[in-house]
């Protein structure tokens, strides 16, 4: 008997979650589409409905027919019934968005702050939180959680940093650094966090890998829509990958590493931390910038050979660099392409489409992924 009650409540379960979806999917649709297209009976998509509507998930958005007849109601997501609050830290700066139901953006803020482990900068970043929820004009019980997206390896419970010497804070935990934001908090790496947003942007693209080319190096890979953390967990730590042997120091304490030869501080740095100024210099034609280029995409190059090589798949640029390649794409692809022992091209290479707040969206969308499933 109470296996058969369990199956009844799995399947009234599975049936909410089907109608809250197509819903979501549809945008605004009336009860008798719904039942065609999930092939539900009429009373089952009514009692579903009613359900979702005492919930304050949906409302009724409108009308469906011509005049004359009577007209269907047409439902939709309360799409700020319930956010999820993603966060992008980084050496100088903090990335604060607020995301719906949806997925969609609903508040964004930088702010320039330097890190630290300091309990004043945790009490700013509990102050930014608590301001992004007021400014989205929601109430508090309708956040789902905080991600964190940080520059360093994380335990697979997402609660600590176990590698983190780019900020030195090695050890920190979500709880500290969550010390006054008062809702659920997890740590993301950050170029995992950027490889699930962007993978998370494309229904046609299910596995790739994607490379972060910001301030610093990261990689991500994803395999079936879900990050492949590894068994340590340290999968695709391409900024550590080898391209020069013996070549010039890596934070790290090895030489030679990837990291050394395309973080995006060796072209901003030559204006001051202006990555645009720099690809501006670049398109006007500046010697010097050109010279900076050439070498910079010939490290690249063999790196994405080397990730096509052995995993086969799309392979994604995003960060900083990755935000202003788009017409470099041919010089890069070429320089990939006689690198490649078996293609003549290197068409596996795109360009990110999420080219802002990537890391923050990424940390953020788990929350409503998760509640998609689970609803």
């Amino acid at each position: 008997m109470q296996k058969e009650s369990n199956i009844y409540l799995d399947l009234k379960y599975e049936n909410r979650n089907r109608v809250f979806n197509k819903i979501r999917e549809a945008g605004s649709i009336s009860s008798s589409a719904l039942s065609y297209e999930l092939q539900l009976s009429r009373p089952t998509i009514k009692q579903n409905v009613d359900e979702l509507l005492g919930m304050g998930l949906i409302y009724e958005s409108g009308t469906f027919g011509h005049t004359g007849g009577r007209r269907a109601k047409a439902f939709s997501i309360l799409k700020k019934n319930r956010v999820a609050v993603g966060i992008d830290l980084t050496k100088n700066h903090i990335t604060v968005i607020v995301i719906d139901l949806n997925g969609d953006l609903i508040y964004e803020k930088r702010v320039r702050l330097a890190f630290s482990q300091e309990d004043s900068y945790k009490r700013e970043l509990g102050r930014l939180v608590e301001e992004a929820v007021k400014a989205s004009d929601i109430e508090n019980d309708a956040v789902m959680g905080v991600g964190i997206a940080v520059p360093g390896l994380i335990t697979e419970d997402q609660k600590k940093v176990f590698y983190g010497e780019i900020l030195k804070f090695t050890g920190m935990t979500a709880e500290e650094l969550g010390k006054y934001i008062p809702y659920s908090c997890r740590l993301y790496n950050d170029a995992d966090a950027g490889g699930y947003a962007e993978i998370s942007q494309s229904e046609e693209l299910t596995d790739a890998f994607y490379i972060s080319l910001s301030n610093n190096i990261g990689g991500s890979i994803l395999i079936d829509h879900k990050v492949y953390k590894g068994e340590s967990p340290r999968s695709g730590e391409i900024g550590h990958m080898t391209v020069l042997p013996g070549g010039g120091e890596c934070y790290c304490g090895q030489q030679g590493c990837f990291e050394v030869y395309c973080n995006a501080t060796l072209l901003s740095g030559q204006y001051e931390g202006d990555l645009a100024m720099f690809f501006q210099q670049l398109d006007e034609g500046d010697e010097k910038c050109r010279e900076i280029w050439k070498e910079y995409l010939h490290y690249l190059s063999i790196a994405v050979n080397n990730i096509r090589m052995l995993f086969d798949c799309k392979v994604i640029l995003g960060g900083y660099v990755g935000a202003h390649l788009e017409k470099y794409m041919d010089e890069l692809k070429r320089l990939a392409a006689e690198r490649n022992t078996f293609e003549d091209n290197a068409d596996y290479l795109r360009v990110c489409k999420v080219k802002k707040d990537a890391l923050a969206l990424g940390s953020a969308l788990p929350f409503v992924h998760e509640f998609w499933k689970t609803l």
